[in-house]
């Protein structure tokens, strides 16, 4: 009793304390979040750009005259000393080649391959200065080396700009794709310019549809001669993005029509023979966008496959005739990523996440599947690992919720010998910053619990309620519930300094669950992540601290879709969304992306009529707001078009914005009026209050989310 008194008796000169020491701190201005306005709460880390040996170190820093320097560190000493930036060895070429596109030199440099608008693959002599082309038969649907528009997005990836050919390993052979589009359906986008206006057209394979025929070819550069692998362009089929092995063998990622059997076939350059070496079948899908499933090891090592075959991202060693040796990895891993291979030590070092699903963790094992040792500390995410040439030590990029990023210098056993850099500030402990963490919900059906991260407003009170902004995207294997730090001094920060609680989580199918979780989605896209969605919004609404009238949700693109669907199948949890170049029925995406899901709208009608947002419009009882670009050449404007024509038919009340010529993400001013007009509705539905006219000023250059 006496003691509990004595705690009363000082509770109040406590949180006198605690007042004080809180109001010493201050918000963001308008300015330093949306006109850049400096604030030191947080600095740029260095970047680590590698090891000039298995005891220094290379950090590349900004200084504050804008220059670039590279430092070396001594492990042991920490002492630095500058380090040429120039490495003469990688400097290309200096050719002027006309016309060429995605210009690639040979790992030797003494050639460079490219196509050209006639969609023909070339070759050119360095030494020589002599343009050979490899293929003739070039045309609007014929391409060679260039991809298909479902190859670029969904197979080979964006990051290629349409490049579809790769050198060989001893700079001799040239391996490329040949597609023949003649037979895929186009598609028309109206480009409202000029008097008249005109049609883009483009050859995209909706669910369902005929895909491209693809041919795999290899030239020989010396003689320009070209091969063709030995497979048939007319059997329905995908090929992912082949790769030379160590001994100059060509191997190629082979797919069925219906994504549920991968092989992978060894590839004589000199005849275009085929040998299988690899294959897999799942009962739902395997992806064939993995950039990182194979690698190889020294010639007559074999190599290492990554799979999700027994539910989860593992990693197994095979031999160089496709024979299994072991498996590496055994467990609950997902976003396995390996970040370097000892082949001396035959120890194989990687990132992944198995500890924490929000987090990850470097570990390292060996080639033989024992030894298997968590390099990494404490409870962060560790988003970067820099491996010294022997192992010896490496370098970790770390941060939490609530714990920005830093650098730090680790040893072979996981023992921190320092901190390298810290991105602290010299003014963080001066500045409000919001606090953030994870939750965990339970899903409608018991199975899963599913994340959520909350950012709370500055100054949270709990015997309040507050409006809620939650931000999805809800794709498979694409999360966005990490135990990571945000970005300080964003617009999340201002409207965190404005009582708005901001919330994102997790559907089974996000990854955190494995393939396991992934594989509930199957011929049902859709169905069951709004359902955990909707799980989430009511546990969020049961919250004292929840205004659960004013609930919005947003999202893009398959966040968009999910947005629509919590406006619709979700209207009793949901009352506010915008959403942002929605896909609303699946039979209008490519064929690729959502056969893996689905399969084809004639194998599964009633799965595509169960996933689309137009069977759920008469639920709809909210308020949407419909966003898309006319121009949006990945998900149609036709999406949110035919959405609205329902919505008008029905005599429902929603909001639509479009923004002429723009493609599937926004650039410039549209971008810029496209985040206004959303933090103008968070002001108008959930704030309730005027929108500062800051936000208008016509002299502003200002951010956006």
């Amino acid at each position: 009793m006496k003691r509990a008194a004595k705690k009363g008796r000082l509770l109040p000169c406590l949180l006198l304390i605690a007042v004080c020491t809180h109001a010493q701190k201050q918000n963001y201005s308008f300015d330093q979040i949306f006109k850049n306005g400096e604030t030191n709460v947080v600095k740029p880390l260095p970047v680590v750009k590698g090891w000039a040996d298995d005891t220094h170190y290379l950090l590349t820093q900004k200084e504050a005259d804008g220059h670039t320097t590279t430092t070396m560190v001594d492990v042991k000493t920490g002492k630095s000393v500058p380090y040429p930036d120039m490495d003469v060895s990688q400097l290309m070429p200096s050719v002027n080649i006309s016309g060429g596109i995605n210009i690639t030199f040979s790992p030797d440099k003494k050639w460079a391959a490219y196509t050209k608008k006639d969609n023909n693959l070339y070759s050119y002599n360095v030494a020589a200065d002599k343009e050979t082309q490899l293929t003739t038969d070039g045309t609007a649907t014929i391409l060679n080396g260039y991809s298909s528009w479902v190859y670029y997005e969904e197979i080979l990836g964006r990051a290629t700009r349409y490049k579809a050919f790769w050198w060989s390993n001893d700079s001799k052979h040239l391996c490329f794709m040949h597609f023949d589009e003649s037979q895929v359906p186009v598609f028309p986008i109206y480009v409202a310019e000029g008097q008249h206006g005109y049609l883009e057209n483009t050859r995209y394979p909706k669910a369902g549809d005929k895909n491209p025929e693809v041919k795999i070819g290899i030239a020989a550069v010396e003689t320009s001669n070209v091969i063709w692998a030995d497979f048939n362009a007319q059997d329905d089929q995908y090929f992912g993005a082949p790769a030379w092995s160590p001994d100059g063998q060509l191997w190629v990622q082979w797919m069925n029509r219906k994504q549920n059997n991968l092989k992978f076939y060894s590839i004589n350059p000199t005849d275009g023979n085929k040998k299988e070496v690899y294959d897999e079948k799942q009962s739902t899908w395997i992806d064939l966008d993995e950039s990182e499933r194979l690698t190889f090891l020294p010639a007559g090592k074999g190599c290492i496959v990554k799979s999700d075959r027994d539910g989860w991202e593992n990693l197994y060693y095979y031999d160089t005739n496709g024979q299994l040796k072991n498996a590496i990895t055994n467990g609950n891993f997902w976003g396995t990523s390996i970040v370097k291979i000892d082949n001396k030590a035959n120890v194989v070092y990687f990132r992944a996440r198995k500890e924490n699903s929000a987090r990850f963790d470097f570990y390292k094992a060996g080639l033989d599947g024992k030894g298997l040792t968590r390099l990494s500390f404490g409870d962060y995410s560790h988003d970067l690992v820099s491996v010294s040439p022997n192992g010896s030590y490496f370098i970790t990029g770390y941060s939490n919720l609530n714990t920005p990023p830093a650098l730090a210098l680790v040893d072979a056993k996981g023992k921190v010998i320092r901190e390298v850099a810290s991105s602290k500030g010299s003014s963080f402990d001066n500045y409000n910053l919001p606090k953030s963490e994870l939750k965990y919900v339970t899903s409608a059906d018991g199975l899963f619990e599913l994340p959520v991260q909350i950012t709370y407003p500055i100054n949270f009170d709990p015997t309040k309620k507050y409006p809620v902004l939650v931000s999805i995207y809800g794709g498979p294997n694409a999360g966005t519930v990490y135990d990571r730090w945000r970005p300080a001094g964003s617009p999340a920060q201002w409207f965190a300094q404005e009582g708005l609680i901001q919330v994102a989580f997790d559907n089974r199918s996000s990854g955190h669950f494995g393939k396991k979780g992934l594989n509930y989605i199957f011929r049902q896209l859709g169905k069951y992540e709004i359902e955990d969605f909707m799980a989430c919004g009511r546990w969020l609404k049961r919250q004292p601290w929840v205004d659960s009238s004013k609930l919005c949700i947003t999202g893009g693109s398959f966040g968009g879709y999910m947005t629509c669907m919590a406006l619709t199948y979700g209207a009793d949890v949901f009352p506010y969304g915008i959403a942002n170049s929605s896909v609303t029925d699946w039979q209008f995406y490519d064929t690729h992306y959502t056969e893996r899901f689905m399969n084809t709208p004639q194998d599964n009608p009633e799965g595509y009529k169960n996933t689309s947002v137009l069977t759920y419009a008469n639920k709809y009882k909210g308020l949407l707001r419909i966003v898309h670009g006319t121009s949006d050449d990945n998900v149609h404007m036709q999406n949110s078009m035919v959405f609205v024509n329902k919505l008008e038919d029905m005599k429902k009340h929603f909001e639509f914005m479009m923004y002429p010529g723009e493609r599937h993400s926004f650039v410039g001013a549209k971008r810029l009026h496209n985040s206004y007009e959303a933090y103008k509705f968070y002001y108008q539905y959930l704030l309730e209050k005027p929108m500062p006219a800051a936000f208008w000023a016509p002299d502003s250059i200002q951010k956006s989310f």
